[in-house]
């Protein structure tokens, strides 16, 4: 390793000067860590292993890194020898202290970039790892390029650049904090929102406001964990209730006298949660990181706040846990894009360009600019989204360019083309692998496995710069993508339904297939699937599945709140073959009641004796909860059992030889 003295020399003068340093370590495993133990037992501190398996004290393994939100240590180690987890490092980079190393051991540097990467499998919707050589290849040129790494390579002598030249650092220079605790201070009822990159002291800001607050504060957010800097700060005063459980208190059971509500993170708790906490009590604190990495992102602002009466927005901008000159947050900023597209108007006309996947390595700059584009746009966009847009197969993007700025941005991504067999699988709810979203649901609850079967393109992301919307940039890019498109059945979009979202995709050609029953976690609004056929096969798709959806709105329309379609009056009280298979499907194979909806009301009207469990939910409005209550059953389990057995009764009833036949067919999964 490196020299000792020089190490030590270099972590001390870091300390004054309010730094952190990246040491990337790469070459054989065994060799990595062997390294890595030497400088664990070199310098004190917490020195944290965020790995697969444990290799010091304390641990932490990369899927359960939110845990670390809002804790400090110093030095760690990221164990990136079998896969890179971006999302991470950016957590884990967030909780060093002024003073710390962060180690980060990779493979071997030569053969890094085409080794499987186990990371993959969480965003590459295949079967095993694949090679990642888009990241990997910029992620490596950025090490190399940036003075302020420290590497050391296997058979080669360590690199370790003298810390830059700056001032001591002033650890205790938080008046841009504490101007904003004054103003809290003397706040008006209303909600505020703080938001800020990782070190700015949010946490500590709701903290002290709570200590100082003469009447009671109330705290809370997504994981009590994650709330040590602000329980220090708070004190005494730290008085904490986890969202949920707040929520589900009646408003006698409620927490009284309560002047702040004060939401650590905000933006990681659920939208439609977060809507209803903003309500409780006379001033409501959020504070959220902008950095994607907690599921947030600019879209916190643009889509939540601008949703809430009476909020005022604040930023700080100026860290207090390091240095503005810090090498690290400079590092981490640039590999996972965490900058944010700055508008800007040109005076030029506007063109359209269809970048590759193997441009991020030679020229990623329009690339980079659609990623941020749509980071800036979108309520939930994380580093995991930058890695599927580098390296998952069969992504795709298209861009609208004034001169040479990016002002709108599309991103799609291929789906379909599964075997028969699969395909029949997926719609009798024994499989469902992974991929494929538009196409699969509209083979599991659509009822359709001829469109998992068929080539199509999903829209997954788009986004327009504000000064350029409403003004036909997102339908032309739609035009535009579906020209370069060969081959192809149908395009689809997944989005939450709102009237403006499907004035718009309709504007665009697209007809509108399905509709969930269930609100979306982060949106609170109900999925909604629409596609624009292509081929005479994609045309056949679409008109099957608007007709589906109009002859079973009368029966969909209680689970859908607040929507409100159209449709041509095209109910028929009799079972047609459909039904029937729809039903076979629900009772004898895995299809999901929200698929059986429709059927099971015609089946209702059909049936030679009484299906009370069925008739709570469709015709009485039961909710399941109460439905299970009412019926002694020991929960929603048993309640889709019981549904099932009423159905199946009710068919053997109707028609025992044609329920017999279809219990066969199915069985096997051979649906027509």
């Amino acid at each position: 390793m490196a020299d000792l003295r020089d190490v030590i020399s270099q972590t001390e003068q870091l300390q004054q000067q309010g730094m952190r340093r990246l040491m990337v370590i790469s070459g054989e495993a065994e060799w990595s860590q062997q390294q890595a133990q030497q400088w664990i037992s070199l310098l004190p501190g917490d020195w944290l292993w965020l790995g697969a398996a444990p290799q010091s004290p304390l641990h932490c393994a990369p899927e359960a890194v939110r845990t670390l939100l809002g804790q400090e240590f110093l030095h760690a180690v990221f164990d990136a020898r079998h896969g890179f987890n971006a999302e991470a490092l950016a957590v884990l980079a967030g909780t060093l202290k002024a003073g710390s190393w962060l180690l980060m051991l990779v493979p071997e540097w030569a053969s890094w970039a085409t080794q499987p990467d186990r990371d993959s499998l969480r965003w590459g919707d295949t079967p095993t790892p694949v090679a990642t050589p888009n990241f990997i290849s910029r992620l490596q040129k950025l090490m190399l390029d940036d003075p302020q790494v420290a590497r050391f390579f296997q058979h080669q002598a360590p690199v370790l650049p003298a810390p830059p030249v700056a001032p001591l650092w002033q650890a205790d220079d938080d008046t841009g904090q504490q101007a904003l605790l004054e103003r809290l201070m003397v706040a008006p009822p209303g909600i505020y929102v703080v938001t800020a990159p990782r070190g700015r002291g949010k946490s500590a800001l709701a903290g002290s406001l709570a200590a100082r607050w003469p009447g009671r504060a109330l705290i809370s957010a997504p994981a009590k964990a994650a709330t040590d800097v602000l329980a220090r700060f708070a004190g005494d005063a730290f008085d904490f209730m986890a969202p949920d459980r707040l929520l589900a208190l009646s408003p006698q059971a409620r927490p009284q006298d309560v002047d702040w509500l004060l939401i650590d993170e905000a933006a990681a708790i659920p939208a439609p949660m977060l809507a209803q906490l903003v309500r409780l009590f006379p001033r409501t604190l959020l504070t959220t990181t902008l950095q994607g990495y907690e599921g947030t992102g600019r879209g916190f602002m643009l889509k939540f706040c601008a949703s809430l009466p009476n909020v005022t927005l604040c930023r700080l901008d100026r860290p207090l846990r390091w240095s503005q000159h810090d090498p690290l947050e400079q590092f981490i900023d640039r590999a996972l894009l965490f900058s944010e597209a700055e508008p800007e108007e040109v005076s030029a006309p506007v063109h359209f360009c269809f970048p590759q996947q193997a441009e991020w390595q030679d020229k990623p700059a329009v690339l980079e600019a659609i990623y941020q584009l749509l980071a800036s746009a979108h309520y939930r966009t994380s580093p995991l989204d930058l890695r599927r847009m580098m390296d998952a197969p069969g992504m795709r993007f298209s861009a609208a360019l004034q001169a040479d700025r990016v002002q709108g941005a599309l991103w799609l991504v291929e789906e379909g083309g599964l075997a028969a067999e699969l395909a029949q699988a997926v719609w009798a709810g024994r499989r469902r692998p992974a991929g494929n979203l538009v196409a699969q649901s509209l083979a599991a609850h659509g009822g359709w496995p001829e469109a998992a079967q068929m080539r199509s393109r999903r829209i997954s992301r788009i986004a327009i710069m504000p000064a350029l919307r409403r003004q036909g940039i997102g339908r032309e890019m739609v035009r535009q993508s579906v020209s370069q498109a060969q081959g192809l059945d149908f395009f689809s979009v997944s989005f939450g339904y709102t009237p403006s979202l499907w004035h718009f995709w309709q504007a665009c050609g697209f007809r509108l297939v399905r509709l969930g029953t269930r609100t979306e976690a982060s949106s609170g609004c109900h999925t909604a699937m629409a596609i624009l056929p292509l081929s005479e096969q994609g045309h056949a798709l679409a008109d099957r599945a608007q007709r589906r959806l109009a002859r079973d709105w009368r029966w969909l329309q209680p689970f859908l709140h607040g929507i409100e379609l159209d449709f041509p009056n095209a109910e028929t009280a009799e079972l047609d073959e459909e039904d029937w298979r729809e039903l076979a499907g629900f009772v004898w194979a895995q299809r999901p009641f929200e698929a059986a909806i429709g059927a099971l009301g015609r089946l209702l009207n059909n049936a030679l004796q009484p299906l009370p469990l069925v008739e709570g939910i469709l015709k009485e409005g039961l909710a399941q909860a109460e439905l299970v209550s009412l019926s002694g059953l020991s929960g929603r389990k048993a309640l889709l059992h019981g549904w099932r057995q009423e159905a199946e009764r009710a068919l053997i009833l109707l028609d025992n030889q044609r329920a017999e036949a279809w219990r066969l067919r199915v069985s096997v999964a051979e649906v027509p």
